[in-house]
């Protein structure tokens, strides 16, 4: 598995040089509390650090240093006023989207006791506006993040929101930078007729920065003829380690404990996919083929999910139907730590209010509720072939699910909604399904979910996730859609 990066991300501190002869110590303060603010987020992120920036000059040299550097985010660390021109010159040479830290370093001034030199070492908040302004009138894209450098006696809510904040951009930018040197394969083609599902190549690569690898049906066939027994049996082991093998369905006559020479098959696919994603240094895949009269391809497709499900979980995650759209929600979620499991809507229960989610696999297993169980399907509903899926469920608590979807204009739009994976029975089908609650009924979700045209597989992971993938997409600058509904 490619180890995940961290973002790069340059840090400078600001101020005005005309201060520093006037007000004796106030430099070397300002350095320190910019030392307090670099090392913090170097705990979630490499930092390029672009010292204390108090002219227009030094503000294109450190551009030009961050450009350098290829960082993926700018932070703009205000200690005092500073004039627009000094900071302006970082964004516009850096090329790279910029955060503002509004951090005052006390919760008040003591009004009764303050003189100017410990009044403009507080007075970060001053010229936020004016570099607002520079910002948005030179069409850099930006964001503030306002509060307090840390906690001050009593009050700590302003300077805990504000590093949460900063840690979401530290960990968006960390997705945003693996995703832009991520390879995705292609294996096959998308299920015939399912036209939300078509995607565009290209936008990929332009809007997301990931490498689409089209891969042939005899790249995998090649390396499953290859596999030994001795690699099909210690994968054998694995899978048993892993998974419970079920018996028959006592609600499906299709859903059968899966057979010796199913599971063989199964596990020697599985070792196909591994030799695979590591020949082409693959980060995710996606993959469908229809087959024929079972033939070999038609076998190939049949043995994937438990083989896809590995990968899965091991940071490469696996799409079914050929929906590359949606391998990227769920590497997505996986680089935010949340999993990122292949998910669709299945039912609704007006009853108790949730929508019945899951798929034919593959599932992220690292959010399992318990051990998922492999079953054998006499038939894929839809599909050609038979042989091993897996029935699992996400853990209970909080989840997110994220659909990315291709509009009119092309363009790649995010969906995101956060709700509740929920107790109580599931089906017994050989598939991945999952109770989830929205804030919204399922009617107002699902209406609302539809009318911003989704492509219908989202990933669904665990945890809230919303404002880390708010700000991912924020830094692809790429539309997003909040559905999580009323609080």
């Amino acid at each position: 598995m490619k180890q995940r990066e961290k973002a790069s991300i340059g840090v400078f501190g600001i101020g005005l040089a005309a201060y520093w002869p006037q007000f004796d110590g106030l430099r070397e303060r300002l350095e320190g509390y910019q030392r307090k603010v670099e090392s913090r987020i170097a705990e979630w992120a490499t930092v390029v650090s672009g010292g204390l920036v108090d002219d227009d000059a030094k503000g294109a040299q450190t551009g030009d240093a961050f450009l350098r550097a290829g960082v993926d985010l700018v932070f703009c660390y205000v200690g005092t006023y500073a004039t627009s021109s000094t900071v302006l010159p970082v964004a516009q040479r850096a090329k790279a989207p910029v955060v503002v830290l509004n951090l005052q370093p006390i919760a008040a001034l003591d009004y009764a006791h303050t003189d100017t030199g410990e009044w403009l070492a507080n007075c970060c908040a001053c010229c936020v506006p004016e570099i607002s302004c520079a910002f948005a009138r030179a069409r850099i894209p930006f964001r503030v993040v306002t509060g307090m450098l840390e906690p001050d006696g009593e009050i700590s809510a302003p300077a805990e929101a504000a590093w949460d904040e900063i840690r979401q951009w530290c960990e968006a930018a960390g997705v945003v930078r693996n995703l832009r040197r991520a390879r995705i394969g292609f294996l096959g083609h998308t299920y015939p007729g399912m036209l939300d599902m078509y995607s565009d190549f290209t936008q990929h690569h332009a809007q997301l920065g990931t490498h689409i690898e089209v891969l042939e049906m005899c790249d995998l066939d090649e390396r499953v003829v290859a596999a030994t027994d001795a690699d099909v049996r210690r994968k054998d082991d694995e899978l048993r380690s892993i998974f419970d093998i079920s018996q028959d369905s006592p609600s499906d006559p299709l859903a059968k404990k899966p057979s010796a020479e199913e599971m063989t098959w199964a596990c020697r696919v599985a070792v196909g996919l591994d030799r695979l994603a590591e020949d082409f240094d693959l980060q995710g895949l996606t993959y469908y083929y229809r087959g024929l009269n079972q033939n070999r391809y038609e076998r190939l497709e049949a043995g994937l999910i438990a083989g896809c499900s590995l990968l899965t979980a091991r940071g490469i995650p696996c799409s079914g139907e050929g929906d590359l759209k949606n391998c990227q929600a769920m590497k997505i979620m996986d680089l935010l730590g949340a999993g990122g499991s292949y998910t669709e809507i299945y039912a609704m229960d007006f009853r108790q209010g949730f929508i019945l989610m899951g798929h034919d696999g593959p599932f992220h297993l690292a959010i399992a509720d318990g051990r998922p169980v492999l079953r054998g399907l006499g038939l894929y509903h839809g599909k050609r072939g038979f042989g091993v899926s897996v029935e699992a469920s996400v853990r209970k608590g909080l989840v997110t699910i994220l659909g990315l979807t291709q509009t009119a204009a092309g363009t790649l739009k995010f969906l995101v909604a956060e709700g509740e994976s929920l107790g109580g029975e599931h089906l017994q089908i050989g598939n991945t399904n999952s109770r989830i609650r929205f804030r919204s009924d399922p009617t107002t979700f699902i209406n609302r979910w539809c009318a911003e045209g989704p492509t219908h597989h989202c990933a669904l992971g665990v945890g809230r996730q919303l404002a880390r993938i708010e700000k991912a997409a924020s830094l692809l600058g790429a539309d997003l859609r909040n559905l999580t509904g009323p609080v």
